[in-house]
């Protein structure tokens, strides 16, 4: 059966500078080409996340030989974390463009193997529209991966619409990841700061920026931008029956044209990266069908192989996992 995978990371020589840079004091374009080692840090990660790192997040040999052995047939390939959008507005912009240029580079060397997500700068909206289309029409990319805040921002700001006005001409999707909560949410998380990763910070953040969109009219002004979700869907699937049923207990939510549960249906696809859990992709399937759900893995910091075993064993019928592992993929990314 064939395999596409949608939410694997990636990075290059040129990016690993930005992977040390400390978020506590955002870099300009001139003191990053000054000192491409600015406010030196660590990335703590688990070691054996550091090992992959080492090794797929950056050798595409490396990554094609687990590809092969798992019997994954394409990956699109999206920048890790962080990306550019804590930096100034001029140095995102720039560094955004020559990151997409050097991924096409990747993606034209591997023929068939790899597509690609953009990576834009939103703290430029302007600049970010013209970016995206740029990488979409002239680079051949299939969208944008971005992560869910913007120096503690949110795209329900008005702001950043023309870009996302551009998503929606373009018809490709934008797949909103989890990052390390903005400022205004970090706080909650300081008693216990490995809470505001994976544990539930990253959930937390990307489901609160999914409902801003809905709670700001996004997708009435523009209906038919696509979103992609990761992680079985940030615990959309679980809640959305209650998030309907307090919805319509608000009168500013009478304003908007849709419940939750009917942007989810209409806006939304999710993606199983991270998330390997038999009951969590039958809630997601029986909440959403298996027509919005994509098969993913999230390199580095999972594995294929548990990946793989786990949508094999997954307890759906057969055109729905045939959906799930690249149907949805080739017909959402126009692979």
């Amino acid at each position: 059966m064939k395999r596409i995978a949608v939410e694997e990371h990636y990075s290059t020589e040129e990016h690993r500078p930005l992977r040390k840079i400390n978020y506590k004091t955002r870099p300009t374009t001139d003191n990053v080409k000054a000192d491409a080692e600015l406010a030196s840090f660590a990335h703590s990660r688990a070691p054996y996340s550091y090992v992959r790192e080492q090794t797929v997040l950056y050798d595409f040999g490396a990554r094609i030989e687990e590809m092969d052995k798992t019997g994954i047939d394409m990956e699109v390939l999206s920048l890790v974390t962080p990306g550019v959008q804590n930096l100034d507005a001029g140095m995102g912009t720039e560094k955004a463009r020559e990151f997409n240029d050097g991924l096409v580079k990747i993606i034209n060397k591997y023929p068939g193997r790899f597509a690609g997500f953009a990576t834009l700068a939103p703290q430029n909206p302007a600049g970010a529209a013209s970016e995206l289309k740029r990488a979409i029409n002239d680079l051949g990319l299939k969208g944008c991966l971005m992560g869910s805040n913007t120096q503690d921002e949110y795209l329900d700001d008005r702001k950043y619409w023309p870009m996302l006005e551009m998503f929606e001409k373009l018809d490709v999707p934008l797949y909103i990841h989890p990052c390390r909560p903005g400022a205004s949410m970090a706080k909650a998380y300081e008693a216990y700061p490995g809470m505001s990763s994976a544990v539930i910070g990253f959930g937390a953040e990307t489901h609160y920026h999914a409902l801003r969109l809905m709670y700001g009219g996004v997708f009435d002004n523009f209906p038919k931008l696509k979103i992609i979700l990761g992680h079985m869907g940030e615990t959309f699937p679980y809640l959305i029956w209650r998030i309907d049923n307090h919805w319509l207990r608000f009168p500013a939510c009478a304003k908007l044209k849709k419940t939750p549960s009917e942007y989810m249906r209409d806006n939304f696809w999710i993606t199983t990266s991270g998330m390997f859990y038999q009951p969590a992709l039958v809630c997601a399937h029986l909440s959403f069908g298996a027509e919005k759900i994509m098969f993913a893995v999230d390199v580095p910091f999972e594995t294929a192989d548990e990946a793989v075993k786990f949508m094999d064993a997954a307890p759906i019928a057969e055109p729905d996992r045939e959906k799930i592992y690249h149907g949805n993929a080739e017909k959402l990314l126009k692979l």
